[in-house]
Protein backbone atom coordinates (compact mmCIF):
# COMPACT_ATOMS: atom_id res chain seq x y z
CA UNK A 1 0.00 0.00 0.00
CA UNK A 2 1.31 3.43 -0.97
CA UNK A 3 0.57 7.00 0.07
CA UNK A 4 1.24 9.58 -2.65
CA UNK A 5 1.54 13.19 -1.42
CA UNK A 6 2.62 15.60 -4.17
CA UNK A 7 5.92 14.09 -5.35
CA UNK A 8 6.44 11.92 -2.26
CA UNK A 9 5.64 8.21 -2.19
CA UNK A 10 5.42 6.51 1.20
CA UNK A 11 5.22 2.73 1.11
CA UNK A 12 3.52 0.61 3.79
CA UNK A 13 4.08 -1.59 5.71
CA UNK A 14 6.65 0.49 7.53
CA UNK A 15 7.05 2.00 10.98
CA UNK A 16 3.90 4.03 11.75
CA UNK A 17 4.15 7.73 10.96
CA UNK A 18 3.96 10.30 13.74
CA UNK A 19 2.09 13.50 12.92
CA UNK A 20 3.04 16.32 15.27
CA UNK A 21 0.32 18.86 16.07
CA UNK A 22 1.35 22.49 15.66
CA UNK A 23 -1.44 24.81 16.77
CA UNK A 24 -0.95 28.28 15.33
CA UNK A 25 -4.26 29.43 16.80
CA UNK A 26 -4.64 31.01 20.22
CA UNK A 27 -7.29 28.65 21.58
CA UNK A 28 -6.02 25.08 21.46
CA UNK A 29 -8.02 22.83 23.80
CA UNK A 30 -4.74 21.29 24.94
CA UNK A 31 -3.17 24.60 25.92
CA UNK A 32 -0.22 24.29 23.54
CA UNK A 33 -0.85 27.10 21.06
CA UNK A 34 2.16 28.81 19.49
CA UNK A 35 2.04 32.51 18.67
CA UNK A 36 4.55 34.09 16.29
CA UNK A 37 6.12 32.53 13.24
CA UNK A 38 9.63 32.34 14.76
CA UNK A 39 8.38 30.34 17.75
CA UNK A 40 6.28 28.15 15.45
CA UNK A 41 9.28 27.33 13.28
CA UNK A 42 11.37 26.49 16.33
CA UNK A 43 8.65 24.17 17.55
CA UNK A 44 8.38 22.51 14.13
CA UNK A 45 12.13 21.91 14.08
CA UNK A 46 11.97 20.53 17.62
CA UNK A 47 9.21 18.07 16.68
CA UNK A 48 11.21 16.92 13.66
CA UNK A 49 14.26 16.44 15.89
CA UNK A 50 12.06 14.36 18.22
CA UNK A 51 11.05 12.12 15.31
CA UNK A 52 7.96 13.65 13.68
CA UNK A 53 7.34 12.42 10.13
CA UNK A 54 4.52 14.91 9.46
CA UNK A 55 3.89 18.41 10.80
CA UNK A 56 0.17 19.21 11.00
CA UNK A 57 -0.52 22.95 11.19
CA UNK A 58 -3.87 24.43 12.15
CA UNK A 59 -5.02 28.01 12.46
CA UNK A 60 -8.33 27.30 14.16
CA UNK A 61 -9.44 25.07 17.01
CA UNK A 62 -12.04 22.47 16.05
CA UNK A 63 -13.85 23.04 19.34
CA UNK A 64 -17.35 24.40 18.92
CA UNK A 65 -17.30 26.41 22.18
CA UNK A 66 -15.01 28.93 20.47
CA UNK A 67 -16.11 31.35 17.72
CA UNK A 68 -15.11 30.56 14.14
CA UNK A 69 -12.33 32.57 12.50
CA UNK A 70 -12.89 34.40 9.25
CA UNK A 71 -11.23 32.96 6.16
CA UNK A 72 -8.95 36.01 6.00
CA UNK A 73 -7.80 35.45 9.60
CA UNK A 74 -7.11 31.78 9.01
CA UNK A 75 -5.17 32.46 5.81
CA UNK A 76 -3.11 35.13 7.59
CA UNK A 77 -2.30 32.54 10.25
CA UNK A 78 -1.40 29.62 7.97
CA UNK A 79 0.10 31.07 4.82
CA UNK A 80 3.19 32.80 6.29
CA UNK A 81 4.13 29.60 8.12
CA UNK A 82 3.78 27.48 4.98
CA UNK A 83 5.97 29.92 3.04
CA UNK A 84 8.59 29.99 5.79
CA UNK A 85 8.54 26.22 6.26
CA UNK A 86 9.07 25.57 2.57
CA UNK A 87 11.84 28.18 2.36
CA UNK A 88 13.74 26.70 5.33
CA UNK A 89 13.16 23.04 4.50
CA UNK A 90 16.52 22.64 2.69
CA UNK A 91 18.32 23.74 5.87
CA UNK A 92 16.67 21.14 8.13
CA UNK A 93 19.10 18.67 9.71
CA UNK A 94 18.52 15.10 8.46
CA UNK A 95 17.55 12.73 11.28
CA UNK A 96 19.89 10.12 12.65
CA UNK A 97 17.10 7.51 12.43
CA UNK A 98 16.84 6.20 8.85
CA UNK A 99 13.26 5.04 9.51
CA UNK A 100 12.06 8.62 10.02
CA UNK A 101 10.37 10.19 7.01
CA UNK A 102 12.55 13.04 5.78
CA UNK A 103 12.00 15.67 4.62
CA UNK A 104 8.83 15.68 6.73
CA UNK A 105 5.44 16.04 5.11
CA UNK A 106 3.51 19.25 5.79
CA UNK A 107 -0.17 18.75 6.61
CA UNK A 108 -2.68 21.61 6.44
CA UNK A 109 -5.49 21.27 8.98
CA UNK A 110 -8.37 23.29 7.58
CA UNK A 111 -11.70 22.77 5.82
CA UNK A 112 -12.93 26.01 4.18
CA UNK A 113 -12.23 25.91 0.45
CA UNK A 114 -11.45 29.64 0.52
CA UNK A 115 -8.55 28.83 2.84
CA UNK A 116 -7.58 25.54 1.18
CA UNK A 117 -7.14 27.16 -2.23
CA UNK A 118 -4.36 29.70 -1.45
CA UNK A 119 -2.62 27.58 1.17
CA UNK A 120 -2.37 24.42 -0.95
CA UNK A 121 -1.23 26.51 -3.91
CA UNK A 122 1.67 27.75 -1.76
CA UNK A 123 2.59 24.34 -0.39
CA UNK A 124 1.35 21.51 1.78
CA UNK A 125 1.57 17.80 1.07
CA UNK A 126 -1.64 16.71 2.80
CA UNK A 127 -5.01 18.35 3.46
CA UNK A 128 -6.31 17.28 6.87
CA UNK A 129 -9.98 18.02 6.20
CA UNK A 130 -12.48 17.56 9.05
CA UNK A 131 -15.47 18.71 7.00
CA UNK A 132 -16.42 15.17 5.86
CA UNK A 133 -16.53 16.41 2.24
CA UNK A 134 -20.01 17.99 2.01
CA UNK A 135 -19.01 18.84 -1.58
CA UNK A 136 -16.18 17.81 -3.87
CA UNK A 137 -14.50 21.25 -3.84
CA UNK A 138 -11.66 20.44 -1.44
CA UNK A 139 -11.05 17.13 -3.20
CA UNK A 140 -10.76 18.97 -6.53
CA UNK A 141 -8.27 21.42 -4.98
CA UNK A 142 -6.18 18.50 -3.72
CA UNK A 143 -6.26 16.92 -7.18
CA UNK A 144 -5.22 20.18 -8.83
CA UNK A 145 -2.26 20.59 -6.46
CA UNK A 146 -1.27 16.93 -6.20
CA UNK A 147 -1.83 16.96 -2.43
CA UNK A 148 -3.01 13.95 -0.47
CA UNK A 149 -6.44 14.18 1.18
CA UNK A 150 -7.41 12.99 4.63
CA UNK A 151 -11.12 12.11 4.88
CA UNK A 152 -12.48 12.25 8.43
CA UNK A 153 -15.78 10.74 9.51
CA UNK A 154 -18.02 13.43 10.96
CA UNK A 155 -21.69 14.28 11.21
CA UNK A 156 -22.47 17.93 10.43
CA UNK A 157 -20.58 21.12 9.61
CA UNK A 158 -17.35 21.93 11.51
CA UNK A 159 -17.36 24.70 14.15
CA UNK A 160 -21.11 24.24 14.65
CA UNK A 161 -22.28 22.43 17.77
CA UNK A 162 -24.11 19.20 17.03
CA UNK A 163 -25.70 16.83 19.55
CA UNK A 164 -23.90 13.53 19.93
CA UNK A 165 -25.21 11.15 17.32
CA UNK A 166 -26.88 8.02 18.63
CA UNK A 167 -25.58 5.46 16.14
CA UNK A 168 -27.51 2.23 15.82
CA UNK A 169 -24.16 0.74 14.80
CA UNK A 170 -21.21 3.13 14.54
CA UNK A 171 -19.28 0.77 12.27
CA UNK A 172 -22.12 0.47 9.78
CA UNK A 173 -22.07 4.27 9.56
CA UNK A 174 -18.27 4.45 9.23
CA UNK A 175 -18.04 1.85 6.49
CA UNK A 176 -20.88 3.34 4.43
CA UNK A 177 -19.40 6.82 4.88
CA UNK A 178 -15.94 5.84 3.64
CA UNK A 179 -17.34 3.89 0.70
CA UNK A 180 -19.21 7.01 -0.44
CA UNK A 181 -16.50 9.58 0.30
CA UNK A 182 -13.68 7.61 -1.33
CA UNK A 183 -15.80 7.38 -4.48
CA UNK A 184 -16.59 11.10 -4.28
CA UNK A 185 -12.94 12.10 -3.88
CA UNK A 186 -11.81 9.88 -6.74
CA UNK A 187 -14.55 11.23 -9.00
CA UNK A 188 -13.16 14.71 -8.23
CA UNK A 189 -9.72 13.63 -9.47
CA UNK A 190 -7.91 12.47 -6.31
CA UNK A 191 -6.00 9.25 -6.82
CA UNK A 192 -6.90 6.43 -4.47
CA UNK A 193 -3.29 6.18 -3.32
CA UNK A 194 -3.50 9.83 -2.18
CA UNK A 195 -6.30 9.16 0.34
CA UNK A 196 -5.97 8.75 4.11
CA UNK A 197 -8.86 7.72 6.39
CA UNK A 198 -9.63 9.08 9.87
CA UNK A 199 -12.49 7.52 11.90
CA UNK A 200 -13.15 10.86 13.63
CA UNK A 201 -12.69 9.90 17.27
CA UNK A 202 -14.65 12.34 19.44
CA UNK A 203 -16.61 14.03 16.65
CA UNK A 204 -20.36 13.71 17.39
CA UNK A 205 -19.77 10.28 18.89
CA UNK A 206 -20.75 8.93 22.28
CA UNK A 207 -18.20 7.51 24.70
CA UNK A 208 -18.96 3.85 23.93
CA UNK A 209 -18.87 4.48 20.17
CA UNK A 210 -15.39 6.02 20.47
CA UNK A 211 -14.15 3.03 22.45
CA UNK A 212 -15.67 0.62 19.94
CA UNK A 213 -13.83 2.38 17.11
CA UNK A 214 -10.55 1.89 18.98
CA UNK A 215 -11.36 -1.78 19.64
CA UNK A 216 -12.43 -2.68 16.09
CA UNK A 217 -10.12 -0.39 14.10
CA UNK A 218 -8.88 -3.27 11.94
CA UNK A 219 -12.24 -3.15 10.11
CA UNK A 220 -10.91 -0.17 8.14
CA UNK A 221 -8.27 -2.43 6.55
CA UNK A 222 -10.86 -3.40 3.91
CA UNK A 223 -10.37 0.00 2.24
CA UNK A 224 -6.61 -0.58 1.78
CA UNK A 225 -5.79 3.01 2.69
CA UNK A 226 -3.57 4.36 5.49
CA UNK A 227 -5.56 4.97 8.67
CA UNK A 228 -4.79 7.99 10.82
CA UNK A 229 -5.72 7.55 14.46
CA UNK A 230 -6.07 10.94 16.21
CA UNK A 231 -5.56 9.63 19.72
CA UNK A 232 -3.82 12.52 21.45
CA UNK A 233 -5.41 13.72 24.69
CA UNK A 234 -8.91 13.02 23.40
CA UNK A 235 -12.00 13.58 25.53
CA UNK A 236 -12.70 9.85 25.67
CA UNK A 237 -9.28 9.36 27.34
CA UNK A 238 -10.17 12.07 29.83
CA UNK A 239 -13.48 10.36 30.54
CA UNK A 240 -11.69 7.08 31.26
CA UNK A 241 -8.93 8.61 33.39
CA UNK A 242 -10.71 11.59 34.91
CA UNK A 243 -7.86 13.86 33.80
CA UNK A 244 -7.66 17.23 31.98
CA UNK A 245 -6.08 17.36 28.49
CA UNK A 246 -2.52 18.11 29.64
CA UNK A 247 -2.56 15.01 31.88
CA UNK A 248 -3.69 12.51 29.23
CA UNK A 249 -0.35 11.50 27.68
CA UNK A 250 -0.27 8.12 29.44
CA UNK A 251 -3.71 7.34 28.04
CA UNK A 252 -2.53 8.52 24.64
CA UNK A 253 0.39 6.07 24.79
CA UNK A 254 -2.02 3.23 25.60
CA UNK A 255 -4.14 4.14 22.58
CA UNK A 256 -1.06 4.19 20.34
CA UNK A 257 -0.14 0.67 21.45
CA UNK A 258 -3.70 -0.49 20.79
CA UNK A 259 -3.78 1.29 17.43
CA UNK A 260 -0.52 -0.32 16.31
CA UNK A 261 -1.93 -3.76 17.07
CA UNK A 262 -5.07 -2.96 15.09
CA UNK A 263 -3.50 -1.58 11.94
CA UNK A 264 -3.22 2.22 12.28
CA UNK A 265 -0.44 3.67 10.12
CA UNK A 266 -0.40 7.30 11.31
CA UNK A 267 -0.78 8.79 14.81
CA UNK A 268 -1.61 12.46 15.33
CA UNK A 269 -0.15 13.61 18.65
CA UNK A 270 0.85 16.59 20.77
CA UNK A 271 3.76 14.83 22.52
CA UNK A 272 5.93 13.69 19.62
CA UNK A 273 8.80 12.35 21.71
CA UNK A 274 6.51 10.09 23.76
CA UNK A 275 4.76 8.78 20.63
CA UNK A 276 8.00 8.03 18.80
CA UNK A 277 9.48 6.26 21.82
CA UNK A 278 6.27 4.24 22.25
CA UNK A 279 6.33 3.09 18.63
CA UNK A 280 10.00 2.14 18.78
CA UNK A 281 9.53 0.21 22.03
CA UNK A 282 6.47 -1.66 20.77
CA UNK A 283 8.23 -2.60 17.53
CA UNK A 284 11.29 -3.81 19.46
CA UNK A 285 9.13 -6.02 21.67
CA UNK A 286 7.10 -7.40 18.77
CA UNK A 287 10.25 -8.22 16.79
CA UNK A 288 12.15 -9.64 19.78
Amino acid sequence: MNLLARDRLVTFPRRPLVMGILNLCADSFSGDSISGIDRAMRRARQMIAEGADIIDIGGESASTNRPAMSEAEEIACLLPFVQRFKAELPSFEPPADPAQLFPPLLSINTWRSGVVRPVLAEGGDLLNDLSALPSDENARLCAENGAALLIMHNEGEPKVWHPYHAFTDVWTSLEAFFEAKIAQAMAAGVRRESLVLDPGIGFTKLHDDNLRIYRDLERLARFERPVLLPVSRKRVIGEVLGEPPAQRDAGTVACIVSGMRRGAQIFRVHNVRAAVQTIRAVEAVLLA
